[in-house]
């Protein structure tokens, strides 16, 4: 995604349970290029660990406690991006230039987005992307019983395998799985990969890729991946009454929303529009079309709401003045 020049980056690390989160980010935290990172660490339980694990950043970790990033602790989240900004100002902290959140292993990143849009913290801070880590030793077994892994990697913007290293066979199945239920995000093995600051600040939205995404449904995991195109430019009003009807209905079906939006009243300069469940972020509009092809890409993942009916409502907009 585009970055806001105005607004500092956060990536939302997440993954499930010994999924190898906070080894993974202490390696980049020793990276030159990320000297200058600011980091919330999330833990389940009455006393901390975590935070004593993390490789020193720019700040001591912050460490919201006895609460998921997804439940109890969201407003403790918002404070504590807002204590840093205000820290940061006074000249109290070293000016850090983005922001890692390392959830725990039962949260799900979309209270976490919306925390990003607090009126205290939307104006200085900005989502620059989810990566999810997945276990290359047990990973498949974890996405059979745990659902909260299924959406972590579904909604992912990058996947990172870790303990291929160790791993008795070569993960192609797991990549193969993960590959279907978010054809979207390129997966990485941290052990083959000469890791640097783009893993967590560079999960582009790639037009091409979501161009070879097709429809279809996952049995085995609930979740179906689908593109929806439409040739003619969109009216930017009635695309937003519609998304939102959408998101507010079928919220916690809508695991993922990302894509590029041609509007009517600025066909040369699209938007960049990505959703987590029942949250958006504000949309970017971009300077002009990041390839030849200029038409509305926009791809879903759900949980439970099939393609058919999320295409019907986009073409009911239509017959109101929404461009189809």
């Amino acid at each position: 995604m585009a970055p806001d020049p105005e607004r500092i980056p956060v990536s939302i690390l997440t993954g499930f349970l010994g999924s190898g989160k906070t080894t993974l980010l202490n390696r980049l935290l020793r990276l030159p290029e990320l000297r200058d990172t600011a980091v919330i660490v999330n833990e389940f339980g009455a006393i901390g660990i975590d935070h004593l694990l993390v490789a020193r950043a720019s700040t001591e970790p912050v460490l919201l406690e006895n609460g998921c990033l997804c439940c109890s602790a969201r407003g403790e989240l918002a404070v504590a991006l807002d204590g840093l900004r205000r820290r940061r100002a006074r000249g109290e902290i070293v000016p850090f230039q983005r922001v890692v959140i390392e959830t725990t292993g039962l949260a799900m990143p979309a209270p976490i987005v919306e925390a990003l849009r607090d009126p205290d913290v939307a104006p200085a801070f900005a989502l620059a992307g989810i990566v999810a880590t997945i276990d290359g030793l047990c990973g498949a077994r974890t996405l059979d019983r745990h659902d909260e892994a299924r959406r972590q990697a579904a909604i992912a913007d990058r996947l990172v395998l870790t303990k291929t290293d160790v791993a008795s066979g070569d993960c192609a199945a797991l990549e193969a799985r993960l590959t279907a239920l978010n054809p979207t995000a390129p997966i990485d093995r941290a052990a083959d990969m000469a890791l640097g600051e783009e893993l967590l600040f560079g999960a582009e939205f790639d037009a091409a890729r979501i161009q070879a995404v097709s429809g279809g449904a996952h049995p085995h995991e609930g979740i179906e991946t689908f593109c929806l195109v439409r040739d003619r430019p969109i009216a930017w009003d009635g695309f937003k009454l519609w998304i939102s009807v959408l998101a507010s209905l079928c919220g916690e079906r809508l695991l993922r929303v990302k894509g590029f939006v041609a509007v009517a009243e600025a066909p040369d300069c699209p938007f960049l529009v990505q959703g987590v469940q029942d949250v958006f972020e504000p949309p970017i509009q971009l300077s002009a079309w990041p390839s030849d092809d200029r038409r509305t890409r926009l791809v879903f993942i759900t949980e439970g709401l099939p393609r058919d009916v999320v295409a019907a409502t986009m073409d009911l907009w239509s017959n109101f003045g929404v461009g189809a």
